[in-house]
């Protein structure tokens, strides 16, 4: 399959590859080099084949890329398509019209989208994939500010928000506030809305985007720009740009995979998810890969050191496997 991007240039670390496609719309995995984390553990060898269709959220399209780069390596026949399109456009234009077998979500489905999906008679089950921070960022050279409270984050993204930086403390400069951040087609614009703003709502006035890159670059070329988007995102880039500590009342907690871990970086810490088609696990490649995902979870060298976020518990996992197995199994007869 063509490829928007190369993400496998020979020579980079596996870090280094995802940093470079953490933005891009799609990805496609022909050609993937053999991976140290091994096999899918269900003894096919490489006979598996097919193609597998993954759309949604941009939080977890890196984690969703890493693992499959690593089943692709093992099984070439499988044709891998991912795209970024955000948790609400996977599911509204692709995943509930059963044009895709999975969609990545940073937010649980919504009770819209259920009904589209019923309406087409698409099944599905929920997989937890991992625990995101999501964080908010500024140019590395605003050293006026080191972190907010939940109140002044509001205050810069509510629908009638904040213009300058001096009207949300007074010791901070009188400059215009560049804002980048999630499309509303985004999971993690949903959430942030949930977690921050409430009835507020969203400002319209910010250079909205799906690619995540996009707003790191944003941020990273504007002394008095702030964004949001999930922790794998400044894991990948933690030179251009400084996370803000968040202060939920009980003083500034930045965010880590430590903290999200632990539940004290409040309230911006958030459960990522996928979803995989039923009627898709009805075919052996796809059922043999979500498998292999929820294997995955657990993996800290790759979900915490490769991609950037919590991996799930083992209690988690078994819980999913069970979740997993039961819906393939239904699949399959």
């Amino acid at each position: 399959m063509a490829s928007s991007h190369d993400a496998d240039t020979a020579g980079i670390t596996r870090r280094k590859s995802l940093a470079a496609i953490a933005g891009a719309g799609a990805l496609g995995l022909a050609g993937c080099t053999q991976s140290s984390n091994g096999g899918d553990g269900s003894g096919g060898g490489n006979e598996l084949s097919g193609p597998i269709n993954i759309a949604g959220s941009s939080t977890v399209f890196p984690l969703m890329s890493a693992v499959m780069e690593d089943f692709a390596a093992e099984h070439p026949g499988v044709d891998p398509d991912i795209s970024s399109t955000g948790s609400g456009g996977g599911f509204s234009n692709f995943f509930c019209t059963g044009d895709t077998d999975f969609n990545n979500a940073s937010r649980p489905i919504q009770p819209e989208e259920e009904e589209l999906c019923a309406d087409n008679g698409v099944e599905y089950i929920e997989l937890i994939a991992a625990t995101d921070a999501l964080t908010v960022v500024v140019n590395p050279d605003a050293d006026f500010v080191d972190s907010l409270t939940t109140d002044e984050l509001a205050q810069i993204w509510k629908s009638d928000p904040a213009q300058t930086w001096d009207e949300v403390r007074d010791e901070f400069p009188n400059e215009e506030i560049n804002r980048f951040g999630a499309a509303d087609t985004s999971g993690t614009y949903d959430y942030f809305i949930e977690a921050i703003l409430g009835e507020e709502g969203h400002t319209g006035d910010y250079q909205a985007t799906e690619q995540d890159n996009t707003i790191a670059q944003g941020v990273a070329g504007d002394e008095y720009a702030i964004g949001y988007f999930g922790f794998a995102y400044y894991f990948q880039n933690p030179d251009q740009l400084k996370a803000l500590g968040i202060d939920d009342g009980d003083g500034p907690v930045e965010p880590s995979l430590e903290t999200a871990s632990s539940g004290e970086y409040t309230p911006l810490s958030r459960p990522l998810f996928t979803y995989p088609s039923i009627e898709s696990l009805g075919e052996e490649h796809i059922a043999e890969f979500a498998r292999y995902f929820v294997e995955q979870t657990t993996n800290e060298d790759l979900v915490a050191g490769d991609v950037g976020y919590v991996p799930a518990t083992e209690e988690t996992q078994e819980e999913q496997m069970q979740k997993l197995e039961d819906a393939i199994e239904r699949a399959q007869g």
